[in-house]
């Protein structure tokens, strides 16, 4: 039963900003599908992608997508994720392309000092490559959105990737009055970022007003943590505490999911979409800052990895 300040959160979720949001969101979606010649979209299970299953949806349904979708699973994804991601497909009755970090480990593409416990994520950049060429696609769609890390924010909607799948920052095209240059030579492809112009907020706003199911971990939840260098590391086979650390049980939800060795939670007992937009309304610390443990190597770190291929 939701509380007489929630249920004004979730009448304020239907304000029009999200109408525009949500136009701007199908009108890419519908360029992507008219312009490019075999696009994928991402699906990880995420808040993000969820989102955006929900406007390809208002995009293309009663037919079916114009696109498969596809998760580069590291292997080391949290269960509850990886469970809804499969049973989403499932329910719209989508093709789910799955390509694996794992394989590309097997393959000797991908090279870590301890296979079983180093992080996946900047390896997922590797996978994705493969899987592009494997089946030629030309557009990939994802969920980034520009508030959430400084690389990030340099993308453009349509964002250019040369014939080695890299990202160059200074070589990306103007997008005047919402006009996008598709233009690729073989070999070349896009990253499409639908939801660029989403915030945190906007993205939980979304979700309240039309009824998102997500996986669990994104609600508060008791779970065993490790307190280190102000995160809170979650206590798994692949984070076992280092000596001298202690194991503390917390009320805790994941702000965003991804591979488990670089992913924490928060301190919060949120545990519905409103209270989560009262959180979030008011953090002045971004999503992947206060929880992702590969950012905070550099502030260069993500920038890096896009250009060698990350999403």
């Amino acid at each position: 039963m939701t509380t007489t300040i929630e249920q004004h959160i979730l009448d304020t979720a239907s304000n029009r900003h999200l109408d525009w949001l949500e136009s701007e969101a199908i009108h890419i979606l519908r360029e992507v599908a008219a312009e490019c010649a075999k696009p994928v979209l991402l699906f990880s299970g995420g808040k993000d992608s969820v989102v955006l299953l929900r406007l390809a949806e208002k995009a293309f349904r009663p037919g079916r997508f114009p696109f498969p979708l596809m998760h580069i699973d590291t292997g080391h994804n949290f269960a509850e994720v990886i469970d809804f991601r499969d049973r989403r497909a499932a329910e719209l009755g989508e093709e789910l392309i799955v390509r694996s970090v794992e394989d590309s480990i097997k393959r000797g593409t991908v090279r870590l000092r301890n296979p079983q416990t180093d992080s996946r994520n900047a390896a997922q950049a590797v996978t994705l490559l493969e899987a592009i060429e494997e089946f030629g696609f030309d557009a990939c769609i994802g969920g980034a959105r520009r508030d959430e890390e400084k690389a990030r924010a340099k993308e453009r909607i349509f964002s250019f990737r040369d014939d080695f799948g890299q990202w160059d920052p200074k070589a990306q095209r103007p997008e005047l009055w919402s006009l996008y240059n598709t233009q690729v030579h073989p070999g070349e492809n896009m990253r499409v970022f639908p939801i660029s112009n989403w915030t945190e907020l906007d993205i939980w706003q979304y979700i309240a007003r039309e009824k998102l199911a997500l996986p669990s971990i994104y609600y508060a939840h008791e779970r065993q943590v490790i307190p280190r260098n102000g995160l809170l590391v979650p206590l798994t086979e692949l984070t076992p505490p280092k000596e001298g650390e202690t194991v503390e049980t917390q009320i805790v939800r994941f702000r965003t999911v991804g591979d488990i060795s670089c992913t924490c939670p928060v301190a919060s007992t949120a545990a519905s979409p409103a209270a989560i937009i009262a959180e979030t309304a008011i953090t002045d610390i971004t999503e992947r800052g206060a929880t992702r443990m590969d950012d905070q190597t550099s502030e260069a770190s993500m920038e890096k990895r896009k250009k060698e291929g990350y999403f």
